[in-house]
């Protein structure tokens, strides 16, 4: 539904009080989609009054304790959702239907507020390093230092016989590697 002025339901509300026209006419005269917000402002001016047209500044938020007194009193009394708004000053009686509904599913943590939209990026989890996610014993830390100095003496033995002799190096691992290339491309 559009956004509209206070003054103009102001105006509508008061030409409904004051003269033959009704919801429908009214709606047509001023360009309206359908007899529903006329007949809504209408409502909300016998209700609150002037206030009851003007557009809320900001959300109201009401509290577990408060939702559960509106639905006890709903209960008590077998009052309507639109007489329960009423008489606790709630302008929407949808907000009591859904209320009623969250607290028959889920109870009371139903009635308690939820965070709304999506969540900020700084409260993921950040993503822990490898050294945080294996925290090592001292023996497998010894056992690591140990693979890596086997690993690094290996290569320094390669890198001195290259030196030595490039071309036989070449040679011999040039031959590996197209043994090892033809059985990658048989499979």
């Amino acid at each position: 539904m559009a956004k509209y002025s206070f003054e103009f339901k102001l105006r509508i509300v008061n030409e409904y009080r004051e003269g033959p026209l009704g919801y429908m006419l009214l709606a047509k005269k001023y360009g309206l989609p359908s007899k529903t917000p006329v007949k809504k402002w209408v409502q909300l001016y016998q209700r609150f009054g002037e206030d009851g047209l003007k557009r809320k500044k900001s959300k109201e938020v009401y509290s577990v304790h408060f939702k559960l007194d509106v639905l006890h009193f709903m209960k008590r009394t077998g009052a309507s959702y639109q007489e329960t708004a009423d008489s606790f000053g709630i302008r929407e009686s949808s907000m009591i239907a859904n209320w009623n509904r969250a607290f028959h599913q889920e109870g009371i943590e139903g009635l308690k507020p939820k965070a709304k939209g999506r969540s900020s990026m700084s409260k993921q989890p950040k993503k822990k390093t490898v050294k945080d996610q294996n925290k090592l014993s001292r023996e497998q830390e010894l056992e690591r230092e140990n693979e890596l100095l086997r690993l690094e003496n290996a290569y320094l033995k390669k890198l001195e016989a290259y030196e030595k002799n490039p071309n036989a190096f070449l040679e011999k691992h040039k031959q590996r590697w197209r043994s090892s290339s033809k059985k990658k491309d048989t499979d």
